[in-house]
């Protein structure tokens, strides 16, 4: 499968620069999967499209200051550091900026003697560095929130980038679908019997890149830490049974669901394409593990019913991973007639609504 299948055209102009205020009122294009039919409406409007026994899952990552400011101890050069991971107390995977930042270079951040030794280099600029005390307590006073590369605008209020449900730290980016609910529309879902389970997935940097092999299939996923709790399963799992609809929000939720139901099944998520067996529906399980599905047509999907996600990049996985969900056709018509209707593209754009 060609990677160029996956690229479009975006004239910059379309790529939001700030949120829509208020949060629910962006733009949503809801996208019937079986026809390519779709319709335009407002975010708030989605209470429409959700009934009992549906269930919304949501991703309750929270973003953590996760830019640090630095510079090369031995000659002062400027340096930046993104952290993607903690690896434990004193040790955190993270993206380098900078020139020739290898093993050993030094880096001094801002704060009372705090430093960080580059100790391992991984993939093109990660590195693995140990820094000289912990710093998670620190990150709130040293850190800034990491915007996407292709926002260029400052955000007056950080909260912003946050879900308003957001509770658990250690994300690089937000889980963007869920930044256009606001208190009251969830409140409205709840009033008319809405489920709600929650997940939570560590969303990487990784999720901005685009795919740089020529074949789909070629490509090395990035891992994301990902749980799903008992009690969010057993609510998936009844709404399931009731009849109702599994509604993921946001692409990085449908990945820890759907990861979800490939250990039900007893299959590697790495493998989730080896040829099986058909099978009814199977209850999904918690699990607490770092996910490497890969999700691109050919996916047999296990549990999302219907997805609520943004507009994505050309060439990313995300972009393959909805494709997978409503047809690379279905997808790529859709996108065009946003983009001759104006909606607003990544992050801070625009919604979808697949069903």
């Amino acid at each position: 499968m060609n990677v160029a299948d996956f690229d479009y055209e975006l004239p910059e102009a379309l790529i939001a620069q700030t949120p829509a205020e208020p949060r629910d009122s962006a733009r949503l294009l809801v996208i019937n999967r079986e026809s390519g039919a779709l319709a335009h409406r407002i975010f708030h409007e989605i209470v429409e499209y959700i009934n009992p026994p549906d269930v919304l899952v949501l991703n309750n990552t929270r973003v953590i200051p996760a830019r640090l400011r630095a510079n090369k101890a031995e000659t002062g050069g400027a340096a930046e550091i993104l952290l993607l991971r903690q690896l434990d107390e004193m040790r955190w995977q993270v993206l380098v900026g900078g020139r020739r930042v290898g093993v050993g270079t030094q880096l001094a951040l801002d704060g009372d003697g705090l430093r960080a030794e580059v100790v391992e280099e991984l993939d093109e600029s990660e590195r693995v560095v140990q820094f000289n005390r912990p710093i998670a307590d620190l990150l709130p006073q040293i850190g800034e929130v990491p915007l996407p590369p292709y926002i260029h605008t400052a955000v007056s209020d950080p909260e912003r980038y946050q879900t308003i449900y957001s509770r658990v730290e250690g994300s690089a980016a937000a889980p963007t679908a869920g930044l256009h609910f606001t208190p009251d529309l969830l409140h409205t879902l709840r009033s008319k019997g809405v489920q709600f389970a929650y997940c939570t997935l560590h969303i990487g940097l990784d999720t901005f890149q685009p795919v740089r092999a020529d074949q789909v299939e070629a490509h090395k996923i990035h891992r994301e830490y990902a749980v799903l709790k008992a009690e969010d399963a057993k609510i998936i799992n009844e709404a399931k049974l009731a009849g109702g609809r599994v509604i993921a929000v946001g692409t990085t939720a449908a990945r820890a669901v759907e990861t979800a139901g490939v250990l039900s099944e007893g299959a590697d998520p790495a493998r989730p394409y080896e040829p099986v067996a058909a099978c009814p529906w199977r209850p999904v399980i918690a699990f607490e593990r770092d996910t490497e599905l890969f999700i691109y047509p050919g996916y047999r999907w296990r549990v999302v019913d219907a997805l609520i996600t943004n507009f994505h990049l050309p060439k990313s996985t995300l972009l393959m991973m909805i494709s997978a969900f409503a047809g690379r056709d279905v997808v790529m018509n859709a996108y065009e007639t946003a983009k001759q209707m104006g909606y607003r593209f990544y992050s801070f754009g625009d919604a979808t609504l697949m069903i």
